[in-house]
Formats: structure tokens, sequence, C-alpha cells
């Protein structure tokens, strides 16, 4: 069993990735967070605790390694493929918020953040806070701290947007509500014009037939 690699990263795209130990190059699938992370930081080396998964379909079996940046990650991921009709690679496409916001989204029964993520939509989203509440309150805790803005910057980009929107006629509360929200599902805003272009597409995604704001109509999970 491989508990954890430590190489260098020869090439990556989406959610997999090849790195490369003494001379071998293993491919290792992450989930969108994990990669975007290693990518803000700039690594050409990078230690990534593993999961071992026997994927079978088809009548054919076949064993993937799946990485994160530390053991806490692998366990909560361990949890979320639990839920039935998550598989590994569905879960490594899904995960593009950091690991607390998750799971803070599944105890506060936050259905909007949930079907935000990519191939979830409302019936997944309810599955897994059903399956799942009340089991993830230790990863709230997880430090994604490498995925945080500086803060000065973010307060900057946050006080600017507070009076764009002000003078679209929102109300302050409206305002800052819409700005946590964009920060919330982008960690990448680094300007505020990157913030007033979350926020619209935030506002601008179809909802579902039952009312739930989905950016995915369909069921990918």
């Amino acid at each position: 069993m491989i508990s954890y690699l430590v190489g260098q990263l020869v090439s990556g795209e989406e959610n997999r990735l090849i790195l490369e130990v003494n001379g071998v190059g293993y491919e290792v699938f992450v989930p969108t967070i994990v990669m975007k992370s290693l990518l803000q930081r700039g690594c050409n080396e990078a230690k990534l605790y593993t999961l071992h998964y026997l994927e079978v379909s088809q009548n054919r079996s076949q064993p993937i390694l799946i990485g994160f940046n530390n053991e806490v990650e692998r366990e909560f991921f361990k949890l979320l493929i639990k839920v039935s009709g998550v598989g590994p690679r569905t879960a490594c496409q899904a995960l593009s918020f950091p690991f607390s916001i998750i799971a803070k989204a599944i105890d506060d029964n936050d259905l909007d953040l949930l079907c935000s993520l990519p191939g979830v939509g409302p019936k997944t989203a309810r599955k897994i806070i059903a399956e799942l509440q009340g089991k993830v309150g230790c990863f709230h805790l997880i430090q994604d701290e490498y995925l945080k803005e500086a803060p000065s910057l973010k307060k900057s980009i946050e006080e600017e947007g507070v009076k764009v929107l002000l003078q679209l006629q929102y109300k302050k509360s409206e305002a800052k509500e819409m700005i946590k929200k964009a920060f919330l599902h982008s960690s990448t805003i680094n300007s505020v014009e990157e913030l007033m272009n979350e926020i619209y597409r935030q506002r601008v995604v179809p909802q579902s037939q039952d009312g739930t704001d989905c950016s995915k109509v369909g069921e990918g999970i």
C-alpha cells in the first residue's frame, strides 16, 4: 500500500498529474482544489498523501491513485465516496472548493453551495447531506491557508466591491452577502473586476424546477 509519494511534478491537466519518483512516473488523480493549490504554490516538487482505489467497470478492474495535500483531506474524501452514486473520479471533479467549506456546507444544509459543485445536482446534494451531515464537523478545521488571498488584498477588493454595488442601487447588506458568496465560490479572485464577474455569474445561474439554484442542472454524480 502506498501511503504517500514525494517527487517531481512532470505534467498535470484537470484532475490528473504525473509525479516522478526515483525515475518512475506515477499517474495520480487529484481533486480540483488540490490541483489548484499546487498551481498556486508553483510547486515543482510535491508530497501527496495517496489513496489506492480499485475502480471496477464493465467487468474490468483498474487500480488508481488519488492524491491529497494531507491525511485529513484523504479522510474526508473517503467519507464522500461512501455516498451512493459518488465515485472517486467524479468526487475529484466535484471537490472544487476548499474541503473545510464543503464540510461546513454539508452540516449547514447549504444546498446552494453543494449544487454549485461541478456535476452535483439537487438530488445528489440532498443525498450527501442526508448521509454525511453530523459526521464531518471535524473537517471544518482543515487548514486551507494555501488557498486564501492575502488579507489586505481581499479586504481592499471587498471594500471596492461594496462601493460598486451601492452605486448599482443594492443595499449594503445585500452587497456584503453577494461578495461573501462570491469569495466562497471562487478562491482565485484577485481584482474588483473578477469579483463583479463572479457575482454576475451567480446571479444569472438558471434555477432548477424545484427552485434550487444550481450551476449544473443535470445529475453528474
